[in-house]
């Protein structure tokens, strides 16, 4: 199986998330299926086919969690010597070549992209236009409104 690239944080919050749906939400799921058991009729009975498909929605999403840390592959900025280049984990400030205006992103795994943190997934256009940049270079991003051009002010790995 091809290996998962996470950050620091990123594999860190995955690990929260699958310690909290173990311990929190799968031990409420099996209390809902038992209420709703003590009810009686199953075959007729909403809260109970409810609470089963929640318990396969948390199944699977604890599944999904596990195999994503078993095949992740962690890096941490903060250890990356690129010399410059854009890569995964780095963080880097773009400039709109059209408006001027500054943007800073973070270049993440899958899992940890939000874009209202400035982080973008590494499959993204954004994200895959600049890999392999440098500072000073211009990159050209093909977007739904048509091509735009950043010019990469800026390359940290913190």
């Amino acid at each position: 199986m091809q290996k998962i690239p996470l950050t620091v944080n990123g594999a860190k919050q995955l690990k929260e998330e699958l310690a909290h749906l173990k311990s929190v939400v799968r031990p409420e799921v099996i209390a809902a299926i038992a209420e709703a058991r003590s009810h009686g009729d199953l075959s007729e009975n909403a809260e109970y086919d409810a609470a089963k498909e929640r318990q396969a929605f948390i199944e699977g999403r604890i599944a999904e969690c596990e195999r994503k840390l078993a095949h992740a592959h962690i890096i941490d900025p903060a250890e990356i010597h690129a010399e410059g280049k854009v890569v995964f984990g780095a963080t880097v400030l773009l400039e709109d070549c059209d408006t001027e205006e500054k943007i800073t992103y973070q270049i993440v795994g899958e899992d940890e992209a939000d874009i209202k943190l400035g982080k973008i997934s590494v499959g993204s256009p954004l994200a895959r236009g600049l890999i392999g940049k440098e500072e000073g270079d211009i990159a050209e991003i093909s977007a739904p409104k048509g091509m735009k051009e950043y010019e990469i002010i800026e390359v940290k790995y913190i």
